[in-house]
């Protein structure tokens, strides 16, 4: 997320607000992350949450305005999302 949002190709479609409304959210989990490695999961989530409701409305903005379309994924998907290579493929079946 923070190598996106300071993405040359991508520094005249996302506003100066934004940009600095997402690097302080992503900034701050990353400091909350270094001092609390022994957080319980519940934590990691919710902290992750807060992180998600900052950056997904800016990313959902430069997406709108075709800004997003060569930007890579995050490996495996989204957290929560569709698991990657979950497409139209055909599904097998175990025959015994």
């Amino acid at each position: 997320m923070k190598n996106t949002i300071q993405d040359e190709k991508l520094k005249d479609k996302i506003s100066a607000d934004d940009k600095a409304k997402a690097e302080k959210a992503i900034d701050d989990a990353l400091k909350w992350l270094e001092s609390n490695q022994l957080a319980e999961k519940e934590e990691f989530e919710h902290k992750q949450k807060e992180v998600e409701g900052v950056c997904t409305p800016i990313m959902q903005g430069l997406y709108a305005q075709g800004g997003g379309g060569g930007m890579g994924g995050m490996p495996g998907g989204m957290p929560g999302g569709m698991p990657a290579g979950g497409g139209g493929g055909p599904n097998i079946e175990e025959v015994d």
